[in-house]
């Protein structure tokens, strides 16, 4: 079973980056599956809506 989380941050970069630091991997041992992007509030201001990723860590086949 492969692990996976789900991450929210202001900005879909941002959500991505705190995913790694959670689950201390590159980018490249992750599928990376955008949920939902950062909505502007109101004049464009951020932080209306949060962007929402799920990590899920790759399954290194070279473990059988």
């Amino acid at each position: 079973m492969s692990k996976s989380i789900e991450i929210e941050g202001k900005t879909v970069k941002e959500a991505i980056k705190q995913a790694l630091q959670q689950l201390q991997l590159p980018r490249n041992k992750v599928k990376i599956e955008v949920l939902s992007e950062e909505a502007k509030g109101l004049f464009g201001m951020p932080g209306a809506k949060p962007a929402k990723v799920r990590v899920s860590v790759i399954k290194d086949s070279a473990k059988g």
